[in-house]
């Protein structure tokens, strides 16, 4: 009646980005990969194991489940939590160089790039900052977008010097079926309250924006030929 027209909540740049990056990831994975994988939800039949942050075996669970949903090999991946204190990782990780971000929630690092001593057996390091531990649903996107990292980088499909090789991967989650975890994870609002005190907080987590997001997820809907 008033001629208004449906309007994307993204830019056209940001549309075209998207785009291209879906093209980009069926050139190096093939198109296959995206037609065939698992939608993978924050409910108890995609995650069955009972999760406990102080549990390191319940962690542990919880990364080789995500490895198997992206197909990632866990043998061959070194998993670390490491604490909020970022000095912390020069004597976590020995293959640490810096340039990590205060509020980095996970990194990915490949022992070869730098060995330290014969013994070292040159396996990836996928490690998550300890905080992520109190919030599986961004625990998940975290791990994913690292697993991302092991499977463009470590596999030589995407060199670190690309420009949007982050972005890329986070766009690779929802490719691969995970990107409701990390749409859901890319502004987290929490309200806490106590005996005496209560507030809120927002966390961003990730490279792209949900809005970018919500379009990827429409857009891995409709390549597929869902409803």
């Amino acid at each position: 009646m008033f001629g208004f027209s449906p309007k994307l909540p993204i830019n056209d740049q940001e549309r075209q980005w998207v785009d291209e990056g879906f093209r980009r990831l069926e050139k190096l994975l093939g198109r296959r990969r995206m037609l065939e994988a698992r939608v993978i939800t924050p409910t108890a039949e995609d995650f069955p194991d009972p999760y406990d942050s102080t549990s390191t075996a319940s962690i542990e669970r919880l990364f080789g489940r995500v490895c198997s949903y992206m197909h990632v090999d866990r043998n061959s991946l070194e998993f670390e939590v490491f604490p909020d204190e970022t000095e912390e990782l020069r004597r976590i990780l020995p293959y640490w160089r810096g340039g990590v971000g205060r509020h980095a929630a996970g990194l990915y690092l490949h022992a070869m790039e730098e060995r330290v001593s014969e013994e070292d057996d040159g396996a990836a390091v996928v490690a998550i900052r300890s905080s992520q531990l109190k919030d599986p649903v961004s625990l998940v996107a975290t791990i994913a977008h690292e697993l991302g990292h092991v499977i463009l980088l470590g596999q030589g499909l995407m060199s670190p010097k690309t420009s949007d090789h982050e972005p890329m991967t986070d766009l690779l989650t929802v490719f691969l079926g995970l990107g409701i975890f990390n749409a859901n994870s890319a502004n987290r609002f929490k309200r806490w309250q106590d005996d005496r005190s209560q507030g809120w907080s927002m966390q961003r987590l990730g490279y792209l924006t949900e809005e970018i997001f919500g379009y990827a997820l429409a857009k891995f809907t409709v390549e597929r030929g869902e409803d």
